[in-house]
């Protein structure tokens, strides 16, 4: 007769697999299911902001958000309880998004409000990846994913430049304009230099100085010309990534490289072609 501790041992390992695991039946019921319980749920915090909605439907609406709480609740508990590392769950990305997405409901009790932050909930969502095992197969997202990473320096001095170019012109706007025509402070001028730079154009603050609107008229020339300038970086790494792993893929038979990374024969001699070691990864 099984002690209570194999007794123990053995929930935790089915509970994994169901609540962790994608490889079952269960597993995969009970993450779809998880799915549309979270769907539902953001929905109903969506719907809850309707004023027509809220007077008519606010009650249901509230219990079936404490419902959903509880449902939450018990998963994570449930979660923590049959981990292997409790911590590491509790302190990873799903983990600490877990705990988020069920603390507004308890908050409200205390602060009223605060459950519209349960629209958090929506980042849970983020598990049907895990679900359909898509990660494994986006290799056209990780070498997107890579190129950001390779040009987030040159983007980063891209808009440190930028920042400066604002930084001046809403000076000049500032002395030119004045805080009689809007330009209130040096910040609000930085807010009028940001939207025109950017080619927004609110309309809220414009100069009415000729000396200003031909400044105007320069920093939105400005604007559109820097616009393709992080396009151009993030493409020119994108090329590069994309050429790094053609490379990698290198025909065991015949040792021909520069293969399509969706390609399954070696386009030299017709071999079949190993998966691309990008693309493994997770």
């Amino acid at each position: 007769m099984p002690s209570p501790a194999e007794n123990d041992t053995q929930l935790k390992q089915t509970l994994r697999q169901v609540i962790f695991g994608t490889q079952t039946s269960a597993g995969r019921k009970f993450d779809i299911v998880l799915m549309i319980c979270i769907v539902l749920s953001v929905s109903l915090v969506l719907l809850d902001t309707i004023e027509a909605v809220n007077k008519q439907y606010g009650d249901v609406i509230r219990i079936a958000e404490w419902v959903f709480t509880g449902i939450f609740t018990i998963e994570y508990i449930v979660r923590l309880y049959c981990s292997i590392n409790r911590w590491h769950y509790a302190r990873s990305f799903f983990g600490v998004v877990d705990l988020v997405s069920i603390l507004p409901s308890y908050l409200a009790l205390f602060f009223p409000g605060a459950n519209f932050a349960l629209a958090i909930r929506v980042l849970r969502l983020f598990r049907i990846f895990r679900v359909l095992k898509l990660l494994r197969y986006l290799s056209e997202g990780n070498i997107l994913l890579r190129a950001m990473v390779m040009s987030s320096r040159k983007i980063f001095i891209f808009f440190f430049s930028v920042s400066l170019i604002v930084l001046v012109l809403s000076v000049i706007m500032y002395v030119v304009e004045g805080p009689q025509r809007g330009f209130t402070s040096i910040p609000k001028s930085m807010y009028w230099t940001i939207v025109t730079i950017t080619t927004v154009g609110y309309g809220d603050i414009t100069p009415q100085t000729p000396l200003g609107q031909a400044i105007a008229s320069v920093t939105m020339l400005i604007g559109y010309s820097i616009l393709a300038i992080p396009t151009g970086i993030l493409t020119a790494e994108l090329s590069n990534e994309m050429v790094r792993e053609r490379d990698l893929r290198k025909c065991s038979n015949c040792g021909h490289r520069g293969h399509d990374t969706d390609a399954e024969y070696c386009n030299h001699c017709g071999t079949e072609l190993e998966t691309s070691p990008l693309s493994e990864q997770d």
